[in-house]
């Protein structure tokens, strides 16, 4: 017989927002199938969540890799489909983008957009949209950001793979009332992870350019920023209730400080937000 828990697929749970989804939605008795890209990851996250939990060895880059992890998920399953898929895979590149190389580009996109929908194509079938399936339509999240929206100095390449998955988002979702397959965008700000510890001793480059000084104080407020954010434990429990809420919204902004950093932002004029920027940044033409 098959398990009849619930069973979600999210991506990218070895650590920060992909590890508290995971930790909430065992908690709420799901069966969370994990993607980590190392072995070693696998070992320490199924330390941390126990039996509920079952990693995927798998880079949202490669191919071969979901397929193989697809067939791993159907074979747990045992005829039964995929209540959710969590999109939270992805890289932040930096730098200005006078500067910045097409690589980096390309690596961009390979993992925030290609990867994403890769994924999301591979495990559709599970998640209802193929004919004959067994069980209720499962539900797509995927990770966007404040960036999705709001595209800050030297980040880009990064804010222009979240507007991507919010594109795409939109459009995947009107294709997928043809299942009852929803989607729903998560458009997390700033997440409290260890890696602001280190990010003062953090290199910065671009060194002898005319955006260094300004990429050192972007560094620093990202900074503060980090460690001051949601945890994530928060956000866990705010995209656990998303996910379980039959009403729920297409978009959601999870961020401290909503009304001061995704709301008034968006309502002010671009300039006035330019200058402010500028401002703050050392970005203003002397």
């Amino acid at each position: 017989m098959s398990d009849t828990r619930k069973s979600i697929v999210i991506t990218g749970v070895s650590s920060g927002i992909g590890l508290g989804c995971a930790t909430e939605f065992i908690q709420r008795g799901y069966q969370v199938f994990g993607s980590v890209r190392k072995q070693e990851d696998a070992g320490r996250v199924q330390g941390l969540l126990g039996a509920s939990f079952v990693p995927l060895i798998f880079d949202v880059t490669d191919e071969v890799g979901i397929l193989a992890a697809v067939q791993v998920v159907e074979a747990h399953l045992n005829g039964a489909g995929l209540s959710g898929l969590i999109n939270n895979s992805g890289i932040a590149e930096g730098g200005p983008l006078q500067h910045v190389g097409m690589d980096t580009l390309r690596r961009q996109f390979e993992v925030n957009v290609f990867g994403l929908l890769r994924v999301t194509q591979a495990f559709l079938p599970l998640l209802g949209a193929r004919e004959g399936h067994i069980g209720a339509p499962g539900k797509i999240m995927n990770v966007s950001s404040v960036a999705g929206k709001i595209a800050a100095p030297f980040l880009g390449l990064y804010a222009a793979s979240k507007h991507a998955v919010e594109a795409l988002s939109h459009s995947l979702r009107r294709e997928l009332m043809l299942y009852g397959i929803d989607v729903i965008i998560i458009g997390p700000g700033a997440v409290a992870t260890e890696i602001w510890g280190k990010a003062e001793g953090m290199e910065i480059p671009f060194k002898g350019t005319a955006y260094y000084n300004s990429l050192l104080k972007l560094r620093d407020y990202a900074k503060k920023e980090g460690e001051s954010g949601l945890t994530i434990e928060a956000i866990g429990k705010q995209m656990a209730d998303i996910f379980e809420n039959p009403r729920a919204k297409t978009r959601y902004a999870l961020l401290k400080g909503k009304f001061m950093k995704w709301t008034i932002p968006r309502l002010l004029p671009d300039r006035f937000v330019d200058r402010f920027i500028g401002k703050n940044f050392g970005l203003l033409k002397k």
